[in-house]
């Protein structure tokens, strides 16, 4: 059931009831590159970039990247991380300074984590190895960049985990990585992150099996606890219809908003929501008025689906690739967040 609106006609005298949802789906060009779950991405420049990942009932792990060319709406193979780098799926990833960073992932079913950390550098195609992961070896990790900075923290080592370290692109060899402190937060995997303005939101994911309902935001210094996710309290109705906790979800920034979408919630989903930092309030619900990736404009192949990736310029979001089952995607989809589809 859409949101319903009243349409005055001039021309016709009568009042007339118009029912739609908000925001359309689009399906872009495919990904070029085998159907997988479980990878990296970062944006650059208006490209996108898709790293690693699995496929497939044995988990082949993968090593290539691939650009995406957002105005062109067109895929380029990149150089494959080097040979001291192994396949990976569930890496933390984030781009700075024009170059993106890969670091921490897993390379098996069973527990077999990494620490090691790969520059990417989209001018001369090339992978440079940098400092190992201070944290330690870890997968479903969270990464972002803000201040000049990268951070990466959470995850995974058979033991969930709440640590940040930051990175810093210029420092010695031996000195990259640095422990944050002051998040105050709960353990979790498969949590994550967008940035508008400078500053960090972070949330989300999985600890012992339940979903983590707290939100913080980072400037670089400071962490701020913001309102739960969920419907947490009894005071205030704002919360009522929460149903956003999840992990294993995507985030991307449209216009100064974050938008958070597909995951896993107690089986894979499609629905997104829209979070304003003015307000600190989110808005959403598929089944009332947002229409999730499940019914898509112009094309009816749309999944849930979770461990997917998502690419964000700023002004524009996509959602690619990732896992339903033993189904693993290799389709592209933008959100037009302010088209509406009439019902």
């Amino acid at each position: 059931m859409g949101i319903v609106l009243t349409v005055l006609s001039f021309l016709t005298g009568c009042i007339e009831d118009e029912e739609y949802t908000q925001g359309q789906w689009i399906r872009r060009s495919d990904f070029d590159g085998v159907a997988r779950c479980g990878a990296s991405s970062f944006t650059i420049d208006r490209k996108g970039y898709l790293c690693c990942g699995y496929r497939g009932s044995n988990r082949d792990l993968l090593k290539d990247c691939w650009a995406y060319d957002i105005e062109g709406n067109y895929w380029t193979q990149c150089a494959d991380m080097p040979d001291e780098a192994s396949g990976r799926h569930e890496a933390a990833a984030f781009a700075l300074n024009g170059k993106g960073y890969v670091t921490t992932g897993s390379i098996k079913d069973e527990p077999d984590y990494l620490a090691d950390t790969w520059e990417y550098d989209p001018t001369s195609d090339t992978w440079t190895q940098k400092d190992d992961f201070a944290g330690g070896m870890r997968h479903g990790a969270i990464g972002f960049a803000v201040g000049g900075y990268g951070y990466v923290g959470t995850g995974f080592d058979d033991n969930y985990l709440k640590d940040f370290y930051r990175f810093d692109p210029n420092a010695t060899a031996g000195s990259q990585w640095q422990i944050v402190n002051g998040f105050e937060g709960g353990k979790r995997m498969y949590g994550l992150a967008f940035v508008i303005d400078d500053v960090a939101y972070v949330g989300f994911g999985e600890n012992n099996n339940t979903y983590v309902n707290d939100f913080y935001s980072f400037d670089g210094t400071t962490w701020t606890r913001l309102r739960d996710i969920a419907d947490t309290n009894d005071d205030e109705d704002y919360d009522d219809d929460y149903n956003i906790a999840r992990s294993s979800a995507v985030a991307f920034v449209i216009d100064g908003k974050g938008y958070v979408a597909t995951g896993d919630r107690n089986g894979v989903t499609s629905d997104y929501w829209v979070y304003d930092p003015e307000r600190d309030l989110w808005t959403g619900d598929a089944d009332d008025d947002y229409t999730p990736l499940t019914s898509v404009h112009q094309d009816t192949g749309g999944s849930s689906r979770s461990l997917a990736v998502s690419f964000s310029t700023g002004t524009r979001g996509f959602v690619l690739t990732g896992q339903s089952g033993n189904s693993y995607f290799d389709d592209v989809y933008e959100l037009l967040p302010y088209e509406q589809e009439d019902n």
